[in-house]
């Protein structure tokens, strides 16, 4: 696949030189319990953190669907909480993934990119416990990313 690099391995250790951003999706009930979040809070506590002080702040602290908020965790690596998913469980209007909210996390995700210098690190974002499906939300990351020119490895874990 031109423009996205497919590696197994773990996204909280990613595999580049240089500045990365690392992008996940959370979702917009404040809930950090379940999933990748896990892997990022066994490296680092402030991404959790806050993400929590975000939604407690709420409505005044941005938070909201399609929102990012970025963290940063070592001098070259940050994380970006992308709120991209609507509650945590499939119910009658389908999976949580939210689309257009991942496609505007991301378009914020490449411009930091841009400005950091950072290549993008993540799993196959919106896909685990989101319920989203890889060919929908490839062309948005290709979109808002490597269209952009943006360097971007998706980890598939082992």
């Amino acid at each position: 696949m031109d423009g996205i690099r497919f590696v197994r391995g773990d996204a909280t250790a990613p595999q580049a030189k240089g500045v990365k951003l690392i992008a996940h999706v959370c979702n917009d009930r404040g809930g950090w319990g379940k999933g990748f979040v896990l892997a990022v809070s066994a490296r680092w506590a402030e991404p959790e953190k806050e993400y929590r002080a975000w939604w407690r702040g709420r409505p005044g602290s941005g938070f909201r669907l399609g929102a990012v908020q970025f963290v940063q965790v070592e001098r070259l690596v940050w994380v970006a909480n992308m709120v991209g998913q609507h509650g945590t469980r499939t119910g009658s209007k389908g999976p949580p993934v939210r689309y257009d909210a991942i496609d505007e996390c991301l378009a914020a995700v490449g411009s930091k990119a841009l400005e950091l210098g950072a290549s993008v690190h993540a799993p196959r974002i919106g896909c685990g416990l989101a319920g989203g499906k890889w060919e929908r939300v490839e062309p948005l990351v290709r979109q808002n990313l490597v269209d952009r020119g943006v360097a971007v490895t998706i980890y598939d874990h082992d």
